[in-house]
C-alpha cells in the first residue's frame, strides 16, 4: 500500500531560516503568517464555514528535514542536546514521516485578486515556504486538555529572557513587525546546548538580520541590518 500526500498550500512567514522559528505554535502570538493555496486548491468553497472557527490545525511537512533513514531516539535541544529521548515522545523534525502539527489562530480570511482565498493566521511556527498538507478546524471541546501533562517539554514562559532592544535599532524594523520580533527574541532562540555568555548570535526575521548576545538572562540586540 502506498500513501500519497498532496501539497495543498505553502505558508508565507517572517522566518527565513530554521534558526529563530518558535519552538511551538502559539508562543509568538503577534506574528502573522499567510496560508497561500496551490492553484488547484484555490476554490473558495473549500473554506466555506471557516468563519465559525477561531483556530485551525495546520498539518505540514518538515521540508528541510526529509530523509530516507530514521533513528528511534533523538536529542531534544531543550535538554542540552546530550540526552536522548524516544522520537515518538518528542516533536523532533527527524522522524519516519517528517510531518508537523501546529495550532494557529485565524486572524482573517480574504480573497486575493491573484492568489484567490488566503488565510492569515497568528502564532504559526513554520519557516517561510513550508508545504502544508492539510488544514482542519480546532475543536475546543475535544482538542483542549488543560490538565494534560507536558513531560520534559518547557511550559509557556519557561526559559524566556528579558529583551533589551535599543530604540535606534528597533526603529529599523517596520512598526507592524516589532512586537512579533520582540516575542521571538524573548523565547531565547539559542539551542539548549549553546548557552555561552556574550557570544554573538543572529536570526533572520522579516528581511532583516538581527544579531544579539545573551548574558545573565538578558538578551541584548546589538545589530540590525536589512537584507534587501
Amino acid at each position: 500500500m502506498t500513501c500519497e500526500m498532496k501539497i495543498i498550500a505553502h505558508i508565507r512567514s517572517d522566518y527565513d531560516t530554521k534558526f529563530g522559528v518558535p519552538r511551538q505554535s502559539g508562543l509568538v502570538s503577534k506574528a502573522i503568517s499567510t496560508v497561500v493555496f496551490e492553484p488547484e486548491y484555490r476554490n473558495p468553497d473549500a473554506l466555506r464555514g471557516m468563519d465559525g472557527f477561531s483556530h485551525l490545525w495546520l498539518i505540514w511537512q518538515f521540508s528541510e528535514a526529509v530523509r530516507d533513514d530514521w533513528s528511534p531516539t533523538v536529542r531534544p535541544p531543550r535538554l542540552g542536546g546530550n540526552t536522548r529521548m524516544g522520537v515518538f515522545a518528542t516533536r523532533s523534525p527527524f522522524r519516519p514521516n517528517a510531518i508537523g502539527l501546529s495550532s494557529v489562530e485565524i486572524d482573517r480570511v480574504e480573497t486575493d485578486p491573484v492568489l484567490g482565498p488566503v488565510i492569515h493566521v497568528r502564532g504559526a511556527d513554520l519557516m517561510n515556504g513550508t508545504p502544508i498538507l492539510d488544514i482542519k478546524p480546532y475543536l475546543p471541546y475535544t482538542d483542549s486538555h488543560p490538565d494534560a501533562r507536558g513531560g520534559f517539554a518547557f511550559g509557556p514562559g519557561e526559559g524566556a529572557v528579558e529583551v533589551d532592544f535599543p530604540q535606534h535599532l528597533l526603529e529599523k524594523i517596520p512598526q507592524e513587525k516589532r512586537e512579533a520580533l520582540v516575542e521571538v527574541l524573548a523565547q531565547d532562540p539559542r539551542p539548549g546546548y549553546q548557552r555561552e555568555n556574550d557570544r554573538r548570535y543572529g536570526i533572520s526575521f522579516a528581511g532583516f538580520d538581527v544579531r544579539f548576545t545573551v548574558n545573565e538572562g538578558v538578551l541584548t540586540v546589538c545589530e540590525v541590518e536589512s537584507k534587501v
